[in-house]
């Protein structure tokens, strides 16, 4: 072999080592975060886009340095323990799990990769941490936990005179039961008593407020995903039968509630990103206290109050965030 030769061998072994070693940090700057959901409805579909948001500020960016995975498991629970086990088996670098039933799959399915929870009403009660501190363990995230009192006081101040409040829920989801249970404490103080009324699956909710007709003075909605992802069925039984909603969802203030005093779910999003950005960046997940959103805002309906037969008070109005007309 000529001397030529060999620099010409060597110049090649180098620069098809350079290339590799290129190709290698490449792929080891690209990170994976596979996002699953229970269902896709206006609240949870906002937690998922502020995720993106918070990951694009971070200098995240779909197709460059980052994998983006997103499926929703259209309320089924058996769809989202086979969505956990398809991402638990793609090894991302964090899992988001949007809501308890998905959170609770994914949780079941891995100890090892990173769970960031978001729009879990009580974590604790749902088993994904066995507290509010750090868990120690792969799972952290966001709560969209409401103070129910505040929530009792703004039913009270839109229908003063209400003894009787109903709830259209779904048993199976922990979150409901969680603010059921809650609610059933807390209600005597309000001069209120509950009327549950069971929507097991999403078709069931406008059967489930129809049952409530002529039992209660006014319906409460909390962030119940098979409710929220069929609030249009109860709409039409609060406008046509003069019962009026009031929500703990500020999106389903613009499909007709009346009001409703809660969080924007597109910051909550953010604030979970943020989260998810913390543990790309090497934090581990069991060393992070699973947060809340400390931006609560009032939306109100003027539309769907008066379809409800309410007149809201010039106060309530004023001290609203948005009002919709």
């Amino acid at each position: 072999m000529t001397t030529l030769s060999k620099k010409a061998l060597l110049t090649l072994s180098a620069l098809t080592l350079a290339m590799s070693a290129s190709f290698g940090a490449l792929a080891e700057s690209v990170k994976s975060v596979a996002v699953t959901a229970i269902v896709e409805h206006p609240a949870l579909d906002s937690v998922r886009d502020g995720v993106l948001d918070a990951l694009k500020e971070a200098g995240y960016s779909e197709g460059k340095n980052l994998k983006w995975q997103y499926q929703s498991a259209q309320g089924n629970t058996g769809t989202a323990a086979q969505i956990a086990r398809k991402f638990i088996g793609d090894q991302p670098d964090a899992i988001v799990a949007i809501a308890t039933p998905s959170a609770q799959a994914a949780v079941a399915g891995t100890k090892r990769i990173p769970i960031v929870f978001s729009a879990v009403t009580d974590p604790v009660e749902g088993q994904l941490t066995p507290s509010w501190e750090a868990s120690g363990t792969n799972v952290t995230g966001v709560s969209d936990v409401l103070e129910l009192g505040k929530q009792m006081e703004l039913v009270k101040q839109i229908v003063p005179n209400a003894t009787r409040i109903g709830m259209v829920f779904n048993p199976g989801e922990a979150n409901s039961v969680a603010v059921v249970t809650a609610l059933k404490k807390i209600l005597p103080q309000y001069g209120l008593t509950l009327v549950e009324a069971a929507a097991p699956r999403s078709v069931d909710v406008g059967t489930a407020a129809r049952s409530l007709v002529g039992k209660v003075d006014v319906i409460y909605t909390n962030t119940d995903n098979n409710v929220v992802s069929a609030y249009e069925a109860l709409v039409k039984v609060g406008n046509d039968m003069k019962i009026p909603l009031i929500a703990s969802d500020t999106d389903s203030v613009k499909r007709g509630a009346i009001a409703a005093l809660g969080v924007n779910y597109r910051e909550l999003g953010q604030q979970t990103g943020r989260i998810v950005v913390r543990i790309l960046n090497g934090e581990k997940p069991g060393d992070i206290k699973p947060e809340t959103s400390e931006n609560i805002q009032l939306f109100v309906n003027l539309a769907a109050a008066e379809k409800q037969g309410v007149t809201l008070s010039p106060e309530l109005l004023d001290s609203a965030a948005e009002v919709i007309r």
